[in-house]
């Protein structure tokens, strides 16, 4: 008798695939695990992914239910996350992996958490594995609101060429191939990409990622080796203030600053390792990553230095190093089928940081440039126990230390910070009765602060440090039930109610471009998901998430929790014959969010159609055509308010609204070739 739950998402695997370049396949060599029992917790293919019609590729992430993926700058920027009433900013909160590999940076020259996934190949994804809440033993530094890990595929059925073209310069190019090698399978990918989108100054994204991997074996016993490299540069029209286009200074489409951008870059080495014997499951996975990333913003425009202007420039490099392994054995408990997972990770940073002013991406002043090292371990067990056919419980802990280092060109703020923290996760499950099963979560998570804010005790002429040590991690406390229901054939439904406690919030802040950390925080909702496979050939979703945010001390400035969303929803229907038509429509809304503690400044709601309509021939080419933002709606992607200065204006500055429009519609037409 099976410990976890015996069904299967029978909605996941009858979902039509609706995309041109869906290169199917073989994936899971010492990937997916068992998604936790939890109403929220899910498993996703990669067809599912590949359905959507998007702008960007980590906008396919979108098929998570209640995450909202957007951006508010260039293109190659990383992207900005909501989730659970949370602006995860570039990814505080939410932790990503990418065949095992962490990509949330700690540390990160433009906040904390940073998780840049613009190298992503959609067409590679072979699954994509979601956890909300901090319950769930393998999740640790920023997993409080959730996690996703993604799989790629380890080979392909045939070979795939596509390109693409689009409005406003958008060009791509993709090839993806696998062939049998010395018993393995050698899959080889390169995705090549130019865009300049609507903006009067283009984005001039050129990017190009490429991966080669070797694999042997299958999901329980092989391995597989993989190299990844990634290339990116661009120019930003970053947030721009609302005040500025109603006065005609600048359109809709303008930019204050036309030489904020950077470039990015990142090279990693990674493998995993599966096999299975008569004691259980053993897996593990090591990894190398290099990256850097240039970064020149200017948010407040001559706020600070009313001669010069206020752009600076954000240096990250690094190298990371890491790995994970588990084991999961079976066993029996007064007669009860028993399964224990035990497991151990691992990552330490080697960064260079740095802050320095500039004028037209020109140096003229450095602030600060500091080195470094922080390196952390977890252990982690879990005992679920199948007690009846209707019981179910789950007991697991993670202990996580942390150890850093800081050499500062400030002598003042270098300095060595250690912390630990130990967390329970509980899970218990009751049923299923009449095709219906119940969960009570509780556990417990953290993330850590950006280790300059815990050794430093001198302003280095910035907003980016206060002279009040942070602390290094920062717990949070969640808790959750609901229910899952498959009493009607093809159809998921599901529905979580949610608590989640933080001892501090990290916010946003304009005028440095990074997250700093805040006052304590407390979010309640409640999230209702569906997903119906009404043939093999037709399914519809659809999902609603409302949540209420609010600091939990009293503070005259106000509870509301800047950029926090009370409402996100999403629907779409996805039609596909194996040849012939196929197609998807989806609907997107985000609602509106106040922006500053008194509520006094809200955002507007953004709402985006986007669709897609396509045709297999039987020689094995198919044409797409995706249209999005159908109704050319002129909302916002992303909003703010803070304090800036436009030429002419009071010496300090205004508050206003500062907003990165949604793009107006565009057409993009793929044709692919399978051969």
């Amino acid at each position: 008798m099976s410990v976890t739950s015996e069904k299967t998402d029978a909605v996941a695997q009858t979902a039509p695939a609706a995309s041109a370049g869906y290169a199917g396949g073989v994936s899971g060599i010492g990937g997916q695990l068992l998604t936790v029992d939890s109403a929220s917790a899910g498993f996703i293919t990669g067809a599912q992914i590949n359905n959507r019609p998007v702008t960007r590729p980590g906008e396919v992430l979108e098929e998570v239910p209640g995450l909202i993926v957007t951006q508010h700058s260039g293109e190659g920027k990383a992207n900005q996350f909501f989730l659970r009433g949370f602006n995860l900013d570039h990814g505080t909160d939410i932790a990503l992996f990418l065949d095992g590999m962490p990509l949330n940076m700690r540390t990160h020259a433009h906040g904390q958490g940073y998780a840049d996934i613009n190298f992503l190949i959609p067409e590679l994804v072979g699954g994509v594995e979601f956890h909300k809440g901090p319950y769930f033993v393998r999740d640790g530094d920023f997993a409080s609101a959730g996690s996703v890990r993604i799989d790629y595929l380890d080979s392909v059925p045939k070979n795939l060429a596509l390109t693409s073209i689009g409005s406003f310069g958008y060009r791509r190019a993709l090839s993806i191939a696998s062939a049998p090698l010395a018993g393995g399978n050698l899959l080889v990918a390169a995705d090549a990409q130019v865009y300049d989108g609507p903006w009067v100054v283009p984005d001039a994204l050129r990017k190009i990622s490429t991966v080669a991997r070797y694999s042997q074996g299958t999901a329980l016993d092989g391995f597989s080796v993989t190299g990844m490299a990634y290339a990116a540069r661009w120019t930003a029209t970053n947030q721009i203030p609302e005040r500025a286009v109603v006065s005609g200074l600048i359109d809709r489409y303008g930019t204050l600053n036309p030489t904020d951008g950077g470039d990015t870059s990142r090279f990693s080495v990674s493998g995993k390792f599966s096999a299975t014997d008569t004691t259980g499951v053993t897996r593990a996975s090591a990894y190398v990553v290099r990256s850097q990333l240039n970064l020149f913003n200017d948010f407040t425009y001559f706020l600070n230095d009313p001669v010069n202007g206020d752009q600076f420039h954000q240096l990250d490099q690094r190298i990371i190093g890491g790995g994970e392994a588990l084991h999961i054995f079976q066993g029996d408990l007064f007669g009860r089928p028993m399964e224990n997972e035990i497991g151990v990770q691992t990552r330490t940073d080697t960064i260079r940081v740095g802050l320095f002013d500039t004028t037209n991406r020109q140096y003229r002043s450095g602030i600060l440039d500091d080195r470094v090292l922080e390196t952390s371990g977890a252990f982690y067990f879990d005992n679920r126990v199948r007690w009846t056919e209707w019981l179910r419980t789950a007991i697991g802990f993670r202990a996580d230390g942390y150890y850093a280092s800081v050499a500062s060109d400030t002598p003042a703020n270098s300095g060595r910070a250690r912390d630990g923290i130990v967390n329970p996760k509980l899970g218990l499950t009751l049923g299923p009765w009449f095709d219906t099963e119940l969960f009570v979560n509780y556990g417990g998570g953290f993330h850590s602060n950006d280790v300059r804010g815990v050794t430093a005790t001198v302003d280095p002429a910035s907003a980016l440090f206060t002279t009040t040590r942070a602390p290094f991690l920062v717990p949070s406390t969640g808790y959750e039930v609901g229910l899952r229901n498959r009493s009607i054939a093809g159809l998921e439904t599901s529905v979580a109610l949610f608590r989640l406690d933080f001892a501090s919030e990290n916010l946003f802040q304009g005028d440095t471009g990074t997250t700093e950390p805040s006052r304590p925080t407390r979010r309640f909702g409640v999230e209702w998901t569906n997903r119906y496979a009404v043939t093999p050939f037709l399914s519809l979703e659809g999902d609603l998430t409302i949540t209420n945010a609010r600091f939990s001390d009293a503070d005259p400035v106000g509870n509301r929790v800047p950029e926090a969303p009370t409402t996100i929803a999403s629907a779409g229907i996805t039609f596909g014959e194996p040849l012939g038509w196929f197609g998807s429509l989806r609907f997107r809304y985000f609602g509106p969010r106040p922006l500053i503690e008194d509520n006094s400044i809200r955002s507007r709601p953004t709402a985006l159609l986007n669709g897609r309509v396509g045709y297999a021939f039987e020689n094995g080419v198919s044409v797409s055509l995706d249209i999005l933002n159908l109704t050319n709606s002129k909302s916002d992607q992303i909003t703010y308010a803070y304090v800036s200065r436009l030429p002419g204006e009071p010496a300090e500055g205004l508050i206003d609204r500062v907003f990165h429009p949604v793009e107006p519609t565009a057409v993009r037409l793929t044709v692919a070739g399978r051969f």
